[in-house]
């Protein structure tokens, strides 16, 4: 295992992002040449037992062509009230286990996104500021360990309002697919099915796992909930996603 590393951004509180001074910006994309999708990401993160605080990390590409923010290739990796923004692809959390927490996630399509990663966001603000899925999860097979839980958040509109009904919580990138979305507050820009396929030719969701439990707000209402989703009778736990082990690398504080 490797040492720890922990960075730090400046800000005058660090319970949240709001005042997060220190922001790293970079215009990246497919369409601009980057050689793959990894590498249009602003800040690119592969070693394990790294921290990151207070920091905003932007892809300004905006629309058009996949612009990544964060690439998180590793495991046991925490970002504590950091800013992700971008449009499509915003976060790529593919492997390891992760943790966001205090954070704000803003983007339009497929904005959380990856095939492996074990993720847990909580007391977060996931903003939507275009029609399209929130999360697409890789997940291929039911031997994949990846699981993306987004609990205890807020899901709104961010700097542009994409309008009521327009947002679904994700789409199935792979045909097992696994995103849990439990005690969030979500507003009308939730289209009311939750969830959709992922493509009119192609739908992905014969084995998928999209789970709801106890979320509130008008975008909580969900009277046409998708057919091949799930509400759950109890909530995930941390430790479920996370490993037994969580609190030895996780901040309490934020949890």
């Amino acid at each position: 295992m490797s040492g720890a590393l922990t960075i730090y951004g400046e800000t005058t509180d660090t319970s949240d992002y709001t005042n997060n001074v220190v922001s790293i910006e970079h215009s990246s994309s497919l369409l601009s040449g980057a050689a793959d999708d990894e590498a249009t990401g602003t800040l690119i993160i592969e070693a394990e037992n790294v921290a990151v605080y207070n920091i905003d990390i932007k892809n300004t590409y905006g629309e058009g062509s996949q612009a990544i923010a964060l690439s998180a290739y590793n495991t046991n990796q925490g970002y504590y009230g950091v800013g992700l923004y971008g449009y499509q692809d915003t976060l790529l959390a593919e492997t390891g286990n992760q943790i966001y927490a205090n954070c704000y996630i803003e983007g339009a399509v497929d904005f959380i996104f990856g095939q492996t990663a074990r993720v847990w966001i909580v007391g977060s603000t996931i903003a939507s500021i275009g029609a399209g899925a929130i999360t697409a999860n890789g997940r291929d097979s039911d031997d994949n360990v990846s699981y993306y839980v987004i609990t205890d958040s807020t899901i709104e509109a961010g700097s542009t309002d994409p309008g009521e009904g327009v947002v679904y919580l994700g789409r199935p990138w792979g045909d097992y697919a696994r995103v849990a979305f439990q005690r969030n507050t979500m507003s009308d820009i939730i289209n009311s099915a939750g969830w959709e396929e992922w493509s009119t030719s192609e739908a992905n969701t014969d084995y998928v796992t999209f789970e709801e439990y106890d979320n509130s707000g008008d975008g909580a209402t969900q009277d046409d909930l998708a057919s091949f989703a799930t509400t759950l009778t109890d909530a995930i736990t941390i430790d479920t996603i996370l490993g037994s082990d969580y609190a030895d690398w996780v901040d309490a504080d934020y949890i």
